[in-house]
């Protein structure tokens, strides 16, 4: 294996006038969280994305018997745990008969004691629309504020939703959006899924990508997805194979351009994820709302890099925060 090119911190670091957009941001992703309930009618507080949960379910996650050798000291077991949470990227839960196909795949990786290891929030569309830090905090505190104030503040949004349409006209987006509509009916469990953004392994930097192995798309198209994934997981198992690329040269493989795929890094398989039929966790157990997949309380060797992700950690925390205090306040 070639020397990948190693983590540096200056990677992750804001500017002054990202950090200032940013503690603006929080403040509406608090306020977004604390109405939440009523924004989608629902009894609890939601999360701030992906707010539907259509599913939470165990699995495993076996390390390959061929894996190279330079990266078994992060894999010092044959197989991990794991809590899997399947979801919808909106901000507000619908009760429509179908949704906008844009899913999560997030993945707690723990160790044989419980502990965690790993968060990865894993997405089915492999890029992000744009690399502006400033661009994107702004348009997402304009969405946040639509939601809570609605037409009021909609020349907002739009004034900054237009500024973003630049970045998405890249052969990789465009490529990437009409591969996702032409399969914008498949079945949830039939979609690979990608980091988007890139993590550390240790010294290095990886993307990551869950590829399913068999898993057919035409399942459950008459059910709701709900319904769909309990009916799957009645009389299957799941399985994905894990893989990953480095980051060699930021040329092809860039760090801070997440509307891009990257290139001449081939793909390397690591292991395998399963979810055995009868796994799925009881959809009414308020825990599954509780649950957190922030990346950055992942061990340090694990953690997100990179400008855009940097948001993720405080974003998380505001939106994690916000919801537990209301849930408990809610729910005793």
């Amino acid at each position: 294996m070639p020397q990948p090119l190693k983590y540096n911190k200056k990677f992750d670091e804001l500017t002054e006038e990202e950090k200032e957009l940013l503690e603006i941001n929080k403040k509406t992703i608090a306020d977004f969280v604390e109405q939440s309930s009523s924004i989608s009618d629902v009894n609890y507080a939601t999360r701030n994305a992906h707010a539907k949960t259509y599913a939470a379910a165990d699995g495993t996650f076996f390390i390959d018997k061929n894996i190279p050798e330079e990266l078994l000291p992060f894999f010092d077991s044959e197989k991990f745990d794991l809590t899997i949470r399947l979801s919808n990227a909106n901000l507000k839960i619908k009760n429509t008969e179908k949704d906008v196909p844009a899913y999560g795949f997030a993945v707690k990786i723990k160790d044989e004691k419980g502990g965690l290891i790993a968060n990865f929030p894993l997405v089915n569309f492999p890029l992000f629309p744009t690399n502006s830090v400033s661009h994107f905090l702004k348009l997402f505190t304009a969405v946040n504020r639509f939601y809570i104030k609605k037409w009021s503040s909609f020349f907002s949004l739009a004034t900054q939703a237009v500024k973003i349409i630049p970045s998405v006209f890249t052969i990789s987006f465009v490529r990437n959006t009409i591969k996702l509509l032409s399969k914008r009916n498949d079945f949830i469990l039939s979609f690979d899924y990608h980091s988007v953004g890139a993590y550390r392994l240790g010294d290095y930097m990886i993307k990551i990508k869950l590829v399913p192995k068999s898993t057919d798309k035409n399942f459950g198209k008459k059910l709701k997805m709900k319904e769909a994934l309990t009916s799957y997981f009645s009389d299957h198992d799941y399985a994905a194979d894990v893989l990953i690329q480095f980051c060699y040269d930021l040329k092809d493989q860039p760090i801070n351009r997440l509307n891009v795929e990257w290139k001449n890094s081939p793909y390397i398989k690591i292991g395998e994820v399963k979810i055995n039929q009868g796994q799925l966790l009881n959809p009414r157990d308020c825990t599954n709302e509780l649950l957190s997949f922030n990346p950055f309380e992942s061990k340090i060797f694990f953690q997100p890099v990179g400008k855009i992700q940097k948001l993720r950690d405080e974003a998380y925390k505001v939106s994690m925060q916000t919801r537990r205090k209301i849930n408990k306040l809610l729910h005793g």
